[in-house]
């Protein structure tokens, strides 16, 4: 398994929309993150979208992965950049 760090930037005039569909997401997020997954996440402090740490076969896996997320399906990222990574230190 790799690991991968997803930077999610959130359409601006989405806010409402996300707000909408937020609990399904964190229902999303627990159960991914339960299952093993999803290592950590949470939301930029300003509001313009969140960091994911998840583990997949390859990239193409984390794409499927991601493209399970409510949020995706509702089209309210706007842009989201996956780069995997060497862990170095740390406990995943």
């Amino acid at each position: 398994m790799a690991l991968f760090a997803v930077d999610y930037t959130y359409a601006p005039d989405a806010a409402a929309a996300r707000d909408q569909f937020r609990p399904e997401h964190r229902a999303w997020l627990g159960a991914r993150h339960e299952a093993g997954d999803l290592q950590f996440v949470g939301p930029y402090t300003d509001g313009s979208g969140a960091l994911l740490m998840i583990t997949a076969d390859d990239l193409d896996a984390a794409k499927d992965f991601l493209a399970n997320d409510p949020f995706a399906r509702e089209k309210l990222i706007a842009a989201v950049a996956i780069k995997e990574l060497v862990q170095v230190f740390g406990p995943y």
